[in-house]
């Protein structure tokens, strides 16, 4: 507890419950900075595969090299930066973090369009993975001193945002680009120019980790080991890893089913899919966030409980969109899916700091962040598509109906996982001080 300077000593008010009634001008500006720059990360991480075949057609690449520079190149070194990343940002300044970070992976972006070859473009993806992991852990870590605990999942909602907004503008930008001027032009177009907004990022002024938070017990910047050990944390974990590898499939594998099942075009598919990203994917992330942090009112497991509704509803839609032949309905179907993939994003943040503490924030997220991204690129994707070659995909592609049932039961054992979660989290309401 502190008293504020307007109070006498019988009038004492939780510094955050004065906060939650102020949110100043500034913190909202440093809430639409950081989601512009997350806008960018997911532009320039999802840029490449609008740009496959143009750059297949110059550089006569293999496919297997194209999936090397798509996912693996960036991916691996993604992942494996995101906990001494997320270490690292509850030690130095978050907004300088970034900045540097925005810088790197903003140049090596629109470096990718001088490639002359296959390891000069894989170098480059790399370099994008090594800058984009800095992001998470700081933004969400900064973020969540610019705004008070009531708002957590809310203003994560808003940044989360920004995937849905760059993957739009990559599919519409990187397409028009890449088709009207050529693919190499849509990397300079639309990778340098984050290094303008690396200086504004710079400028941000960097809060006092923890200045929002209610005062209660929390781990200390020395107790990292103790953070490997919650509870709570290791649901949440396995919960979005779980519901991630049916999120994330809805984009990688399910175009592809729409195609060989059911014959619809690449041009079908990826119109419906862009307008699906931006037009669904941005009221739906900011949504997600609102409604999670209203379950959290009936308690501190609230967010969680909400997520995995989500992936109860998320069931049975599953098994319609697989065995169902209408073709309206399938889109319809995928639209939901996607509404209710992407719902969670600001829960899961919020929750993640809320367990952490103000110390530990960034080692957090980096922790979430590799164990989604493992569970969803590394496991789930590759599981599907052997899955699908074992029953023969390429002779008969119908039988990916079974492979894609990967995401139905990953769903199912994800809202199990998170109920699981809220319950732990829950337990814990009686041990703040």
């Amino acid at each position: 507890m502190s008293t504020t300077p307007n109070q006498t000593s019988s009038q004492v008010t939780p510094l955050a419950t004065v906060l939650d009634d102020r949110v100043p001008a500034y913190s909202w500006y440093a809430l639409g900075v950081l989601t512009i720059v997350y806008v960018l990360n997911f532009l320039d991480r999802t840029l490449i595969y609008i740009l496959f075949t143009p750059i297949k057609k110059e550089m006569a690449f293999t496919d297997l090299q194209l999936a090397l520079l798509g996912t693996t190149s960036f991916v691996i070194f993604y992942t494996l930066l995101g906990i001494p990343f997320g270490r690292l940002a509850d030690r130095v300044s978050r907004k300088n973090m970034i900045a540097a970070g925005l810088a790197v992976w903003s140049l090596f972006s629109g470096l990718t369009g001088f490639a002359k070859g296959f390891w000069a473009m894989f170098f480059c993806r790399l370099m994008v993975g090594v800058g984009e992991a800095t992001l998470g852990p700081a933004a969400l870590s900064l973020l969540s001193d610019y705004f008070p605990p009531r708002m957590r999942a809310t203003v994560q909602g808003v940044y989360s945002s920004g995937i849905a907004i760059g993957s739009g503008l990559a599919f519409f930008l990187g397409g028009w680009i890449g088709q009207t001027y050529g693919w190499r032009y849509a990397f300079y177009f639309l990778g340098f120019p984050g290094l303008a907004l690396a200086v504004v990022v710079f400028f941000l002024r960097e809060q006092k980790r923890g200045r929002t938070e209610v005062a209660t017990v929390h781990f200390s910047s020395n107790d990292w080991k103790i953070l490997f050990r919650s509870v709570p944390l290791r649901y949440l974990c396995l919960g979005y890893g779980l519901f991630g590898i049916a999120s994330n499939n809805l984009g990688i594998w399910v175009p592809s089913f729409f195609v060989r099942v059911h014959g619809m075009s690449l041009v079908l598919i990826g119109t419906v899919m862009g307008i699906l990203a931006i037009v669904v994917g941005v009221p739906v992330t900011i949504m997600g966030g609102y409604l999670s942090d209203r379950f959290r009112r009936f308690g501190k497991g609230g967010r969680m409980m909400f997520s995995a509704c989500a992936a109860v509803a998320s069931v049975p839609l599953w098994g319609l969109m697989l065995f169902t032949d209408h073709q309206i309905l399938l889109l319809g179907l995928n639209g939901v899916l996607f509404a209710l993939a992407i719902s969670w994003l600001g829960p899961a943040a919020a929750d993640v700091h809320d367990i952490a503490g103000p110390h530990l924030r960034g080692l957090g997220i980096g922790i979430y962040f590799s164990t989604v991204n493992i569970c969803a690129y590394g496991i789930g994707s590759p599981l599907i598509g052997k899955i699908s070659d074992l029953l023969g995909v390429s002779s008969n592609p119908g039988v990916m109906r079974y492979s894609l049932l990967v995401c139905l039961v990953a769903s199912a054992l994800s809202a199990v996982a998170l109920w699981k979660g809220s319950r732990a989290l829950q337990a814990t309401a009686g041990r703040a001080q």
